[in-house]
């Protein structure tokens, strides 16, 4: 083994390391172009030699955590005579003279490359220097462990994969603007370790999501994306149009209708986790398309669905990050089991100081939002104007997790009225770090009560209320043949990856956001290669 051996803390990103590519560095777009055309360049060359920059396929028999794993526990200075065969992105390379050493990357982790041209000879060894960060490229060889410990491969032959044209973003920087970020994810996620770190949360905490709905009897399904009537949430939708039809349509607003149908045909435990739509503000909390979560349970009602989102979210913490207590603006927020419940009307009491319920006279009603200094619209009931209250001076105020139970009728047109007050149902919201994170109902299947729900929705469409849904008669008949008790849950995937990930944007765990479209982005940037 030779004994020129860097430390890895050289090796990954040292601030002022002399990293041998010129182009990890913040660049101009003058420099960038320049480093683009000295690529094709390359490309240009590799082909006139018979080489493909772009080859179909490489073989590698492991990833690189595989090897960590088999591997690791190797001491400083081993050796085995065991071949591997493993690909990624080129990070990092370093040329010591009749040495270079690299860092891969593929998905699952890093390596160190040590590739010495008394192992691949001097030539090969200059074509491997001729390599620019961000390549892909595939290597053999086998495991060794450097003199201060670094697991290393120590490359026997290597094969370029892709040619990376364009130079990866500074290695320190980033991507320094956030817009580019979010259009650019592909760099984003090559160069921001807390990107990935991010995304790793999501795809864990979704998995632990649908491995206990299964673990607890429900069938994963999929609901059509194209609705002929508007409804199942109060938002405002997206229209297309169907030609074969010459037809407008809806994209989904909710998945909740079409799963609820299913409880009617005898599935009695569903889910689906799928995009919805709704036509309305981009700001840190909202995207026009986003990730829900919607659950039914037949024969059981809200209680049952309180115990569920509890244990969802729970796990879904300890799976994605190992604990259930998570930072959320510099506050410990602890979601272990079981949390505080308490009624909205009880909450706005305790937050606010007033006595206000939806069963109050309506004038009273107003003066309260009056003297808070709320606005109200006169089609409003003292159930909306109870609501108002809530969602503008209460909400915002809670901040570990809390069972919010027992809404006004008149803003929940699917939820079974209470049984015990008939101006309230049975709907909770679960609120954390003051956002809404779930919403759940115990599910009205009533057809004659659903109808005269519909009708309400639907004449306050016609006043102008573009979020209010329109009567679906498909939706009642099937209530007609008779829709067991039912609870029902919604989670929104991606505040609850914000509350886990600890971010403050949806636009951090989307990963393409809605943006506006790029300006400045022509085909006189794509300059074709001299082949």
């Amino acid at each position: 083994m030779d004994d020129v051996d860097p430390t890895p803390e050289v090796l990954r990103d040292a601030p002022g390391s002399a990293d041998t590519d010129s182009d990890a560095v913040e660049q101009t777009d003058e420099e960038r172009a320049s480093i683009r055309a000295l690529r094709l360049k390359k490309i240009s060359d590799l082909r006139e030699s018979g080489a493909e920059p772009y080859p179909y396929r490489f073989d590698r028999d492991r990833t690189i955590d595989d090897l960590r794993a088999q591997f690791g526990a190797l001491e400083a200075g081993e050796e085995r005579d065991v071949e591997v065969a493993i690909a990624g992105r080129l990070m990092l390379k370093r040329d010591q003279g009749r040495l270079t050493f690299g860092q891969l990357r593929d998905r699952s982790g890093e390596v160190q490359l040590f590739v010495s041209a008394g192992v691949i000879g001097k030539d090969r060894l200059v074509e491997f220097n001729d390599l620019d960060r961000g390549d892909w490229i595939g290597v053999t060889g086998t495991v060794m462990v450097t003199k201060k410990g670094e697991l290393s491969v120590k490359v026997s032959s290597f094969t370029l994969l892709s040619k990376a044209l364009r130079p990866l973003p500074d290695k320190w920087k980033g991507l320094s603007d956030v817009d580019a970020r979010y259009r650019q994810r592909y760099v984003d996620l090559t160069v921001n370790s807390d990107a990935r770190r991010v995304f790793e949360i999501r795809f864990a905490a979704v998995q632990s999501i649908r491995n206990e709905l299964q673990r607890r009897g429900f069938l994963e399904v999929e609901t059509p994306f194209l609705h002929l009537q508007q409804g199942g949430a109060t938002a405002r939708p997206f229209i297309t149009h169907y030609n074969a039809l010459n037809m407008d349509t809806y994209l989904r607003i909710a998945l909740e209708l079409p799963l609820k149908r299913l409880l009617v045909g005898g599935l009695e435990r569903v889910f689906e986790i799928g995009r919805v739509f709704r036509n309305e503000g981009i700001d840190t909390r909202h995207n026009p398309e986003f990730t829900m979560l919607e659950a039914y349970q037949a024969f059981g009602d809200y209680s049952e669905m309180m115990e569920l989102t509890e244990q969802l979210v729970a796990g879904a913490a300890m799976a994605a990050t190992g604990s259930t207590v998570v930072s959320s603006r510099g506050v410990q927020i602890d979601l272990t089991p079981s949390w505080r419940r308490v009624s909205m009307v009880d909450l706005i009491g305790e937050v606010v100081d007033v006595e206000m319920h939806p069963s109050m006279p309506l004038q009273d009603a107003r003066a309260i939002l009056d003297r808070l200094g709320l606005s109200y619209k006169p089609t409003w009931g003292s159930g909306r104007c109870t609501h108002e209250v809530y969602d503008e001076l209460v909400e915002s105020t809670v901040v570990q997790p809390t069972i919010v139970l027992d809404h006004p009728r008149e803003t929940s047109p699917l939820a079974k009225p209470h049984r015990n007050d008939p101006s309230l149902v049975e709907r909770f919201e679960v609120i954390v770090d003051g956002r809404e994170l779930a919403n759940a109902y115990s599910e009205l299947n009533d057809p004659i009560e659903q109808l005269a729900r519909f009708q309400e929705e639907a004449a306050a469409k016609a006043a102008g209320d573009p979020e209010a849904g329109d009567v679906d008669l498909d939706y009642v008949r099937a209530l007609e043949y008779g829709m067991p008790p039912a609870g029902g849950l919604g989670i929104g995937i991606d505040r609850l990856i914000m509350l886990l990930a600890g971010v403050e944007s949806i636009r951090e765990v989307i990963l393409f956001p809605t943006l506006r479209p790029e300006a400045g982005l022509t085909e006189a940037e794509f300059p074709s290669a001299q082949v």
